[in-house]
């Protein structure tokens, strides 16, 4: 069987999420020998195109494709509100870019009732993101190597987010949190891979620069995996996700974490969830140690609900379903 993957991952889209959820699924399928993977092949000689993103770059070659062409809806227009300058332009088009696909692979329950509403027409199967639990897992080496390359002592306690720097991803909370929690650190790993055109660019920057010592916005970093290691706490302010794969990074990683109470990750951990609903809330969790350290006990198991291996399989089964009907 040849499956092509389609990911628009040039420049810093590479680092956006659905690249990542991407790469990792494809490294996993790699373990089945009865594959022939390529990764934006122009070869349109194959069984399956799976495509992850819809720039231009992919729509071309959906136009040329020959295989059954597969998306996986890493996103929708209710992500794009408080992430885009001109979200409510470009998802007019959502709908009928949906339409184009022979199959549609939803991440959550939420995004498969908003694909099907666009697409009612396009079958759709819900297969969650999955995570290398051999990549992200606790490392001392590399909580060490964090600390000392940004210059954070032994001592401090580590507040992690990993995001875009968006409204959506609630990064206003997390510069109002940081700055009611001084003793804490906040480290904000991630920047802005849409530039300007990224929601409240300009006024998101003036807000950081006045953000205080205890709080620090690394941008993108060489290996994420050191970021993950180097913290104490994960900390996901998210107003709205398909299924967010820095959760699941986090989590191999053996951290606890705090979350807003929002739909998608009570699907992710019903009621194993560390959940705010306000910044006073918030601020009582990231200070709450001992219901952290029990989090942080579980947090390796509970990834393994998403592992890697287990997304492998179930596309796998898909691909092959859809070469039979």
């Amino acid at each position: 069987m040849k499956v092509n993957f389609i990911v628009e991952d040039m420049f810093f889209f590479k680092y956006v999420g659905c690249a990542t959820a991407a790469r990792m699924l494809y490294d996993a399928l790699h373990n089945h020998t009865d594959l022939s993977l390529s990764w934006n092949s122009p070869d349109t000689d194959v069984d399956i195109v799976h495509f992850h993103t819809f720039g231009p770059q992919a729509l071309i070659y959906r136009h040329r494709s020959r295989g059954v062409n597969v998306i996986t809806a890493h996103s929708t227009p209710r992500l794009n509100r408080e992430n885009l300058a001109f979200s409510g332009v470009i998802n007019l088009f959502y709908p009928r870019i949906y339409q184009g696909f022979d199959h549609i692979i939803a991440i959550s329950e939420r995004s498969r009732g908003e694909v099907k509403d666009m697409a009612p027409s396009v079958p759709v199967t819900l297969i969650p993101n999955g995570i290398d639990r051999v990549k992200f897992y606790p490392d001392y080496e590399k909580r060490h190597r964090f600390r000392e390359y940004y210059h954070i002592s032994k001592e401090a306690k580590v507040v992690l987010t990993v995001a875009q720097q968006t409204p959506r991803k609630g990064i206003f909370d997390f510069m109002r949190l940081a700055r009611s929690c001084p003793e804490l650190t906040w480290v904000w790993v991630g920047g802005f891979p849409y530039g300007i055109f990224s929601k409240q660019y300009f006024h998101i920057q003036r807000m950081k620069g006045r953000c205080g010592s205890n709080t620090l916005f690394t941008g993108f970093v060489p290996d994420i995996t050191e970021a993950y290691c180097g913290a104490d706490l994960f900390f996901m302010p998210s107003h709205a996700e398909g299924m967010s794969i820095v959760l699941l990074e986090a989590l191999a990683s053996g951290l606890p974490c705090v979350v807003r109470d929002i739909p998608e990750f009570r699907e992710m951990f019903g009621d194993e969830g560390l959940y705010f609903r306000t910044t006073d809330e918030a601020a009582r969790m990231v200070s709450a140690d001992d219901r952290l350290r029990e989090a942080a006990s579980r947090a390796r198991e509970l990834s393994g609900t998403y592992d890697s291996a287990r997304s492998a399989h179930r596309h796998l089964d898909l691909y092959r379903e859809l070469l039979r009907s």
